[in-house]
């Protein structure tokens, strides 16, 4: 579990195709403290390390992660949002972050405002998803509250700090996200739907 509170960011150094998957070799000051097997969000995703050097490691994604997030579309020298899983002893900071991206969106503006951003994203709202007013959503891995809460899209308020120590920087109007939905709305949804 995760909790939206990127650590850091990783730069895509290798892309190898396998099959159907793709596997990636990333570049982070986080890597001599990974292990094989660890789990770490990357963009919102959840991906296994499968090696390690000295400052790199591997992660693979199947045809289905590809199919449902924005990890085909990376390329050498992407910048990737990183976060570890939650330690059982850690804060929670953020919010409940499975790491299991719903569907993407789009970016569809960006505003600066007096030193910090408004980003506006829309999505297909025929898969079924919903925000909610003040609710959460986590962003390519960032956990941020919802506002302009609308069927199809939503509106987020980026601070220097999140600007500065993610990817939202790289971001442009037009570019695909990772989008994973409140888990407790989700649930909500699916039992209030049986009524």
């Amino acid at each position: 579990m995760f909790t939206g509170i990127v650590e850091t960011t990783a730069e895509v150094v290798e892309i190898i195709a396998e099959g159907t998957n793709l596997t990636f070799r990333l570049r982070s000051y986080l890597a001599p403290e990974l292990k094989i097997d660890q789990s770490v969000s990357h963009n919102g995703v959840c991906l296994t390390v499968t090696s390690l050097d000295q400052d790199s490691y591997t992660v693979t994604a199947v045809d289905e992660t590809l199919k449902k997030t924005n990890l085909g579309q990376w390329n050498l020298g992407t910048k990737v949002n990183v976060e570890r899983c939650m330690p059982a002893h850690g804060r929670f900071d953020g919010h409940i972050v499975q790491g299991h991206v719903d569907q993407t969106g789009i970016c569809t503006s960006i505003e600066e405002v007096g030193g910090s951003w408004l980003f506006d994203f829309k999505y297909d709202a025929s898969v079924g998803n919903i925000t909610v007013e003040k609710g959460s959503i986590c962003v390519n891995g960032v956990s941020l509250t919802v506002f302009n809460s609308e069927d199809d899209g939503f509106r987020v308020t980026i601070i220097p700090y999140t600007y500065e120590h993610t990817n939202f920087h790289q971001l442009k109007v037009g570019d695909v996200i990772n989008l994973e939905f409140d888990i407790l709305g989700k649930y909500m949804q699916k039992i209030l739907a049986k009524y």
